[in-house]
C-alpha cells in the first residue's frame, strides 16, 4: 500500500548538519589521546568538508565530530 510508505529524501536534499567552523578550537577525547593533557589534545580547525568532518590545523587526515569533546563556547571565557 502507498499509503504507508515514506519516501526517502534524496541525498542531495539531506542537510549536513554543521557542528564546526574553520578557525574554530576543537579537543580530542581523552579516550582517543589518552595520557594528554587538554592543552596538547586541543586543535584548530582548517577546513569543514561537506561530509561532516573537519581538517586541522598542524594534525593529519579527516576527522568526524565523535573523535572530539562536546563544544563549550563557555570554556574559553571561565579563565
Amino acid at each position: 500500500m502507498g499509503i504507508f510508505r515514506r519516501s526517502k529524501p534524496a541525498a542531495s536534499d539531506r542537510a549536513v548538519r554543521i557542528w564546526a567552523r574553520p578557525e574554530m578550537k576543537v579537543t580530542f577525547r581523552a579516550e582517543v589521546m589518552p595520557g594528554r593533557s587538554r592543552e596538547d589534545r586541543t586543535f584548530v580547525v582548517k577546513r569543514v568538508l561537506s561530509n561532516g568532518r573537519v581538517e586541522l590545523h598542524d594534525f593529519p587526515d579527516e576527522h568526524r565530530e565523535g573523535a572530539f569533546e562536546p563544544i563549550n563556547f563557555l570554556r574559553e571565557r571561565q579563565k
